[in-house]
C-alpha cells in the first residue's frame, strides 16, 4: 500500500534561541532563516499532527534532505505513523510531510533511513501495541524505489519482543550494513530500564540476513551512535537510563565491542546523535545536563539546553560545545515531562554535514514540531554552553 497524504501546512515563528517562544508556531512558515546568533540559520517545520518527535535525516544522493520523524496524538497512542519532509536541493523551504507508515491499534516510533548503493531508500522503524509500553515492540521496514516519494508496504524485520532502533546505519569497510539496536523487555523507566541493552545488527546481503552482536556490559545503556573513524575501527556513543553520563565504546569490526565507559559529557536518559566530519572531527549532538545523581539507579534529567560539541580524538576528549537551544531556562526537572505539547523540552537530535560542509540537526521542539538548525564548523568553536559540561581548551 502506498501512501500519498499531504499535510496541512502550519506557519511557523522561529523564536530567538535563548527566550520561549510558546505561540512560534502559529506565525511564521518553514524556511531557514537567520536567527539572533550570527551563523546560526534555523527554521520549523510543518507538522501533519499534534505532536512530534525522534527525527532523522538523510542527504539522498540526489543532493535532496529527508527528514523523517514521527507524529500523532501522543508517543505510544494509536495510529501514530511515520512522517518524511522534504527540502529540495538548492532550496531553503522543507516541503508539506507525507504519511509514509501507519496503523490503527499500533505507535509507529523512531524513524531510521538508510540509502543504499543501489538507489532504494529503506526506512527501518518500530512498532509497538498502543498504550502498552516497549516491551512488545518490533521493528519494520519499508523502503522507496523513487527518491521517497511513495513506500512499499511494511515487513517485520525484527520480530523479538522489545526490538528497537534510534541511531542511523553504517557503511562498513567491506560493504556490510551495520545497524545499531538495542533492546527493552521489561516496560518502564525505573524497573525496566537496567533490562535494557544494546546490539548492532550486521547484514553482508543487503539486508536479506543479519548477525546479531550484543555488545557487553551495556544494560542500561541504549540507542548506540555508531561512527567509523577509520579502517577497522568504529566508536559507539550511548544514552544512559541511568542520567548520568554519555558512555562510549570502540571495536574493530562493528561487532565485538569493548565495554562502554563513561565520557565527560553528561547524559539526561535522552537520545544522542553523533556524525564523522570530513576533516575527521567527530561533533556530537546532545542535552548538556544529567539527573545529577549519580547513584547507578535509573533517572530522567532536563532536557535543555541542546548542544553541540567537537572532537579531534574520536571522543575521548570535546574541546567546543555552544547551545542550539536553551529554552527559558526557568523549568525544573518535573516541568519537563507532562504529557503535552509546549513543554520546556529540545531533544532527540540528529546530525550530520551536507555536502557543503554546513553541519544540519534537526531534534524535537517543545513536542509540538521538528526544527531544523543550520552552521559551520567554526561556529561551534566560537560560542559557548549554558549546560553542565564546560569544556577545557586543548
Amino acid at each position: 500500500m502506498r501512501f500519498a497524504l499531504r499535510a496541512l501546512f502550519l506557519a511557523a515563528l522561529l523564536p530567538s534561541i535563548c527566550a520561549p517562544a510558546l505561540n512560534a508556531l502559529d506565525s511564521e512558515g518553514p524556511t531557514f532563516h537567520e536567527s539572533s546568533q550570527p551563523g546560526l540559520e534555523t527554521a520549523l517545520l510543518p507538522t501533519l499532527f499534534a505532536s512530534s518527535h525522534a527525527a532523522n535525516l538523510l542527504v539522498l544522493r540526489n543532493g535532496d534532505v529527508l527528514c523523517f520523524w514521527f507524529s500523532g496524538t501522543w508517543e505510544g497512542d494509536s495510529d501514530v505513523g511515520i512522517v518524511v519532509s522534504r527540502l529540495p536541493r538548492g532550496t531553503s523551504t522543507w516541503e508539506k510531510p507525507i504519511l509514509i507508515d501507519q496503523q490503527p491499534g499500533k505507535s509507529y516510533q523512531n524513524p531510521v533511513p538508510f540509502q543504499a548503493p543501489d538507489g532504494r531508500i529503506w526506512l527501518f522503524h518500530t512498532s509497538q501495541s498502543a498504550g502498552k509500553g516497549q516491551a512488545d515492540a518490533q521493528v519494520l521496514r519499508v523502503w522507496s524505489d523513487d527518491d521517497g516519494h511513495t513506500w512499499s508496504k511494511p515487513e517485520v524485520l525484527f520480530a523479538a519482543p522489545g526490538s528497537y532502533t534510534r541511531q542511523p546505519v553504517v557503511i562498513m569497510d567491506d560493504g556490510a550494513w551495520l545497524l545499531p539496536m538495542y533492546y527493552t523487555p521489561s516496560a518502564g523507566i525505573t524497573n525496566g530500564a537496567t533490562s535494557n541493552y544494546s546490539v548492532t545488527e550486521i547484514s553482508h546481503d543487503s539486508g536479506k540476513t543479519w548477525r546479531e552482536c550484543r555488545i557487553p556490559e551495556s544494560n542500561g545503556l541504549v540507542q548506540p551512535s555508531v561512527v567509523k573513524v577509520g579502517k577497522s575501527a568504529y566508536v559507539a556513543f550511548f544514552r544512559s537510563r541511568y542520567a548520568d553520563w554519555v558512555y562510549r565504546s570502540t571495536s574493530s569490526d562493528g561487532c565485538h565491542w569493548a565495554p562502554p565507559k563513561p565520557t565527560a559529557l553528561p547524559n539526561n536518559n535522552a537520545s544522542i546523535q553523533v556524525t564523522r566530519l570530513r576533516d575527521g572531527r567527530l561533533a556530537i549532538a546532545f542535552n548538556n545536563s544529567s539527573a545529577g545523581v549519580y547513584d547507578h539507579k535509573p533517572h530522567t534529567g532536563p532536557r535543555v539546553p541542546l548542544s553541540v560539541a567537537l572532537s579531534a580524538d574520536n571522543g575521548e576528549h570535546w574541546t567546543s560545545v555552544r547551545d542550539l537551544d536553551r529554552g527559558d531556562g526557568a523549568a525544573s526537572a518535573d516541568q519537563h515531562f507532562p504529557k503535552r505539547s509546549a513543554r520546556e523540552e529540545f531533544s532527540y537530535p540528529s546530525i550530520l554535514q551536507l555536502p557543503d560542509g554546513k553541519i544540519l540537526v534537526a531534534y524535537t521542539w517543545r513536542r509540538e514540531a521538528i526544527k531544523a538548525a543550520m552552521f559551520s564548523e567554526a561556529w561551534v568553536s566560537q560560542g559557548n554552553t549554558t549546560g553542565q559540561f564546560k569544556p577545557s581548551r586543548r
